[in-house]
């Protein structure tokens, strides 16, 4: 009986104040104070970079939908004197509607890919490949400039395959047209849509393109792409999970030719002979991406090897007369032997004496004649070996431009 609350009595302004809010006397009164609090209420959420749901708990604006900011935000232009034409246009939502919330998952994942930022890698940037830039031009950028001529017969290709031997910048130049066309660009990998559990695969492969859809006009890169879809056939030893993997990319592929959306697959790859034939139907223009020629490697070395005025004039003639056969990355590795040459001097002083402030450090020296003999003798090339058969490839069935 003592833990039973005691019976107490109201007081007469208790009960007048019960009297007045049960009979609407003061229903004018308290709608103002609530809405008044409320105004207060929104007014310190705001100030504290929060919003207030109708439980009256704070979250954070982020977690709003994109409606919900559009109109909260043309709200306060209104209140602040602004017209509502002149408030924000509501932008679009990451995601697209999915059907089930575990579709929304493998999306999230997903969209973990998408590079926001421009790769800011300009065409100016690439040396040489000249055809493969106004293959990539007119397949690309042009119909997302200019969509007015592509129509009809004409519709842009849906599929571009850059093959030819490592290191020649096939990725650069997919890093090139994202930033020309200003896409949505999703730089998928094997890791990216192959997963361990039975069906998740393909689903990946379809959610990758309805994002793609959803945030059109964008291109989807597969890099190394005979990673993913190799040849099938009865004689291969190839597991089950594989060939459903394989089977609904070439379905999503198939569909983009019959939209009018603009999403393209740009795919690279050091092995075509390697990808199955249906997904070379699909890829419908299929460019090499050769050895760089004389002109190119001239102007890679002496970007990479500039000459100071004070200081010697590298042989240049010597050292593009040396690397036939080279790719781009070979290239580079040659002029960063050249340059660790001066280096390796110093190194050698400094070895002898004990450790010296930085302002006290001597200087590197410029790269001489022998420091080019001495790299362009211990570095090899290494996408040599199978430039006959790229050739092979291109004239079965490449895509060229006739000069």
């Amino acid at each position: 009986m003592a833990d039973e609350p005691s019976i107490t009595r109201w007081s007469f302004e208790d009960f007048k104040m019960f009297y007045d809010i049960k009979f609407g006397r003061k229903k004018e009164s308290s709608s103002k104070d609530a809405s008044v609090n409320s105004q207060q209420t929104t007014g310190q959420a705001s100030s504290n970079g929060n919003s207030s749901n109708g439980n009256g708990h704070l979250n954070n604006t982020s977690e709003l939908s994109i409606y919900e900011q559009y109109r909260q935000a043309r709200e306060n232009s209104t209140s602040n004197g602004v017209t509502q034409a002149d408030a924000e246009k509501p932008k679009k939502s990451l995601l697209p509607p999915f059907e089930s919330a575990e579709m929304r998952t493998l999306a999230e994942s997903l969209s973990r890919d998408i590079i926001r930022g421009s790769p800011d890698v300009k065409w100016e940037s690439i040396k040489g490949l000249e055809n493969a830039k106004r293959l990539l031009k007119e397949a690309v950028v042009m119909p997302i400039k200019y969509p007015k001529y592509f129509t009809g017969l004409l519709s842009p290709w849906k599929g571009i395959l850059l093959f030819g031997p490592p290191g020649t910048g096939k990725t650069m130049l997919a890093k090139a047209v994202a930033t020309e066309c200003n896409t949505t660009f999703f730089n998928i990998s094997a890791s990216s849509i192959v997963s361990k559990w039975r069906g998740d695969s393909e689903k990946l492969v379809k959610v990758l393109f309805e994002l793609a859809r959803h945030h059109a006009p964008s291109t989807i890169f597969l890099d190394e792409i005979d990673a993913i879809i190799s040849q099938r056939g009865e004689s291969r030893s190839e597991h089950e999970s594989s060939r459903r993997l394989k089977t609904e990319l070439l379905i999503q592929m198939d569909g983009l030719t019959k939209t009018d959306e603009l999403v393209f697959v740009l795919a690279a790859t050091n092995l075509p002979w390697e990808l199955d034939a249906a997904m070379l139907r699909r890829l419908e223009k299929r460019i090499l991406v050769p050895l760089p020629e004389p002109e190119a490697r001239r102007a890679m070395f002496e970007e990479l090897l500039p000459s100071a005025p004070e200081e010697e004039t590298l042989p240049y003639d010597l050292l593009v007369e040396k690397t036939e056969g080279f790719s781009g990355s070979d290239i580079r590795l040659l002029c960063k032997e050249a340059a660790m040459q001066p280096l390796r001097r110093v190194m050698a002083i400094l070895e002898q004496q004990d450790i010296l402030p930085d302002d006290e450090l001597p200087k590197v020296g410029p790269i001489k004649h022998e420091d080019i003999e001495m790299a362009i003798r211990n570095t090899r090339p290494s996408a040599h070996l199978h430039a006959p058969r790229y050739e092979k490839f291109n004239s079965d069935y490449g895509s060229q431009i006739l000069q």
